[in-house]
């Protein structure tokens, strides 16, 4: 792949790095680079954080990192399969990395996108839900789609079946950007129906993975996905969803964000998991856009913030 700088593609082999099936917190290696001379201390064995995953990933950092060779060699395969795609990387040691995703403690330490991202992208809502959405479902996603749309926020969502296809659609119909956050490496298209719609949101705005580019669907990549959905806007909108839908696990993690989450008036009249969070948790019941509007903050004050976030950790050393 062209233009990947050597201190990208050296936190990409520390991703690489698999020691009898385990490997490290790719977010504890994203926090670690974003510290003053963090990759090169990860590349000698050192992490300066205290925490559970940090004690857990200090041997398979040292160990992994004998066999530099294997790692490039993984990374070098991957590259050049986003390559044949048109998939371009995008680390956190890069100025336009989300400002938003930034924000959040678990953040990815890469990302492959087709398409692009805008300055606008800041002013961004997630708007999910169930797979298996009823007809007042898919109708509510449209209306709330199509008015975000026209307040000018990009709309985040993660091209599953039901809700997120809707929400995808709407947005490009209203002329509107839209953002998709893959549950599969950046080559892949799950479900394998949305391809076409994949191809018109990476020309309508951006396909995005936090995944090696050939990683297929699994068990755990859908509940990944989500925390790169909650983190890339500035909050979510559940519009249908069961105590075990997936849209239910990105409100949780987009409270613990620190993000605002917006539940439907029918969601919470008619789901007792979406009034304890409305009651108990800080969610914000909503019956039209103006409610999630008026919440959202100037994209300078998520700038600010990110720098912030920035400084603090160079003064963590």
């Amino acid at each position: 792949m062209a233009d990947v700088s050597e201190s990208q593609s050296r936190l990409l082999a520390l991703c690489a790095i698999r020691i009898e099936d385990k490997t490290l917190d790719w977010s504890l290696i994203a926090r670690e680079t974003l510290l003053d001379d963090g990759l090169d201390r990860l590349w000698q064995g050192q992490i300066n954080e205290k925490s559970k995953a940090a004690t857990a990933g200090l041997d398979i950092l040292c160990q992994g990192i004998k066999q530099p060779e294997l790692l490039f060699e993984r990374v070098e395969q991957e590259l050049e399969a986003a390559s044949k795609v048109g998939a371009r990387l995008l680390t956190v040691l890069d100025k336009d990395y989300p400002v938003n995703l930034r924000l959040i403690s678990n953040l990815p330490p890469f990302l492959f996108i087709r398409g692009e991202f805008a300055e606008n992208d800041i002013r961004s809502v997630a708007v999910v839900g169930t797979r298996l959405a009823s007809a007042n479902g898919i109708r509510h996603a449209k209306r709330m789609t199509n008015s975000l749309v026209e307040k000018g926020v990009t709309v985040v969502s993660g091209l599953a079946r039901g809700i997120d296809t809707e929400a995808h659609r709407s947005a490009i119909e209203s002329g509107g950007r839209t953002i998709a956050v893959l549950g599969t490496g950046i080559t892949k298209c799950y479900p394998p129906e949305n391809r076409d719609l994949a191809e018109e949101i990476a020309d309508n705005g951006a396909l995005v993975s936090q995944f090696w580019p050939t990683r297929a669907p699994g068990r755990d990549t859908f509940p990944r996905r989500n925390v790169v959905t909650s983190g890339l806007a500035q909050g979510t909108v559940v519009v249908e969803a069961s105590s075990t839908s997936g849209a239910k696990m990105q409100a949780r993690l987009a409270l613990e964000h620190g993000k605002k989450v917006f539940l439907l008036k029918s969601l919470v009249t008619d789901q007792e998991w979406a009034k304890k969070y409305v009651q108990e948790r800080g969610a914000i019941e909503v019956e039209d856009i103006q409610n999630v509007i008026s919440h959202l903050a100037a994209p300078e004050r998520i700038r600010i913030a990110g720098e912030q976030r920035q400084q603090l950790s160079l003064s963590l050393l």
